[in-house]
């Protein structure tokens, strides 16, 4: 029974995050790109003036709402995870250098798509009974097509409940352990791991923390995002250009691999990756993965935002897959690249092949450093991916459900600290990506209001209102 369930769930997984799902995100991407005139290239400057130009204005949020800059911290909560450190990795190793070009590529029109989600989720959102806005996919569906489409927001908000306990939770407690464990052990303070019964307690820690952050509402979780996301981000970026800069010499090099890698991998690899269509379907959905462009998700919390108009939180979608993949999953990549470690290219690699770029160049001790970054952007996640579970089961179920909710999600910490989750990953990337499906029909068929919200915004007459 059970190597039925794997078989099948194998099967539709590679179909989920396979060429023809990519393909569909990219082909959305580009029409996306063309129908709003190149806007994440032609309102860059602006975009980067208005969103992390103004991220420390003390405004405060009304009641019920976030403020741009801690919508757009929760919505990197779930996004900027481990996959940001892991998945660049695991990308490199069975792509070569080349799926870094391609990543970039899928990223540069992510940010189109994350635009029009974000759009769409503020000017459809709609206020529950508790006063909170409330937005994401299955609201743009329900508030913007007909009744005929509501199956489509029915089965979005479906896939998200079943996504969150293992995306989200499970196995991201898992990477906390595992980080602790490794930290710990190469200290030397636990030579032998750790003692049994601390996974459980990390666990029951976890549960206790998450459970009293998500009960406290969407204003307590903006309150946590805001201070812990660009801490984080920070924290490892900083450390990441520390092993660029101290590896300039390896740097010109490094990005003639990827250009030439992009095309031709062979020549890099030794023959191991031996077609550019292998490094653009590791690279492409390495930057799907990461950044969430076309899932939707990010647009639930981004919808909080209090803003005088759509396109102005819209742009902070924008800046969002910008600073996720652009900037966090490229300095995992020249970490490892730049320092010179050995990739054995062909072989999925992990956490353990970033790592062993940063102790190349610092030595032991930084794998404590690590843990602190990957104990955060875990923790960040399991956040992020609460409060989307949550906006899920409300829709579905109604303001009833939440709670019961968030103590199940809570006590899911537990199982991902103390078992084995190789089957239930599977299973979540898989419903994670069905989510793509619904998502993107709907983006796609509302992409006329969001070209008429993007020059209603830019036009001449509405700009000194807003801009």
């Amino acid at each position: 029974m059970l190597k039925t369930i794997v078989s099948y769930n194998d099967m539709i997984n590679a179909f989920i995050w396979g060429v023809p799902s990519m393909s569909w995100i990219l082909v959305v991407g580009i029409w996306l790109t063309l129908s709003t005139r190149f806007i994440q290239f032609r309102k860059f400057g602006y975009t980067l003036k208005h969103t992390f130009g103004a991220m420390f204005d003390k405004k405060e949020a009304g009641d019920g709402a976030l403020t741009s800059f801690q919508s757009v911290c929760t919505a990197l909560a779930g996004t900027v995870g481990t996959g940001n450190i892991a998945g660049v990795a695991g990308a490199i190793a069975l792509g070569g250098p080349g799926a870094v070009f391609w990543m970039w590529l899928s990223a540069l029109l992510g940010m189109c798509t994350k635009f029009a989600e974000v759009t769409l989720a503020v000017h459809f959102r709609e206020r529950n009974n508790h006063g909170d806005w409330v937005g994401g996919p299955m609201y743009y569906i329900k508030n913007g097509l007909s009744k005929r489409w509501s199956w489509l927001a029915i089965l979005y908000s479906t896939f998200g409940v079943l996504t969150v306990f293992g995306t989200g939770n499970a196995t991201q407690v898992n990477t906390i352990t595992t980080a602790i464990d490794s930290a710990l052990t190469s200290t030397g303070a636990f030579k032998h791991g750790l003692p049994s019964g601390v996974n459980l307690g990390i666990g029951i820690a976890i549960t206790l923390l998450v459970l009293v952050i998500l009960i406290g509402g969407i204003k307590r979780i903006g309150r946590v995002t805001e201070k812990l996301v660009p801490f984080m981000a920070l924290y490892y970026i900083i450390f990441g250009l520390l092993v660029v800069i101290l590896n300039y010499k390896n740097v010109p090099g490094v990005f003639r691999d990827i250009f030439e890698g992009a095309f031709a991998p062979r020549a890099i690899t030794g023959g191991v990756v031996g077609s550019m269509f292998i490094a653009m379907r590791r690279g492409v959905s390495r930057g799907i993965f990461s950044n969430e462009a076309g899932l939707g998700t990010g647009s639930i919390a981004h919808s909080s935002a209090e803003v005088d108009h759509p396109v102005q939180q819209g742009l902070w979608g924008i800046f969002e897959v910008f600073a996720d993949t652009i900037v966090i999953c490229t300095i995992t990549a020249l970490v490892i690249l730049c320092s010179g470690v050995k990739i054995n290219y062909g072989k999925t690699a992990g956490a353990e092949l970033t790592i062993s770029g940063f102790t190349a160049t610092f030595g032991g001790w930084v794998s404590v450093m690590l843990a602190v970054a990957l104990c955060c952007f875990a923790f960040s996640t399991i956040l992020g991916w609460g409060l989307y579970g949550s906006r899920c089961i409300e829709f579905l179920l109604g303001k009833g459900a939440i709670k019961p909710f968030i103590v199940v999600y809570s006590l899911v910490a537990i199982v991902g600290a103390t078992m084995d989750l190789g089957l239930i990953w599977n299973i979540a990337d898989t419903f994670n990506g069905l989510m793509v499906i619904p998502n993107l029909i709907a983006v796609l068929l509302l992409s006329g209001t969001v070209i008429r919200l993007t020059k209603d915004y830019f036009s001449k007459e509405k700009s000194a209102k807003y801009i």
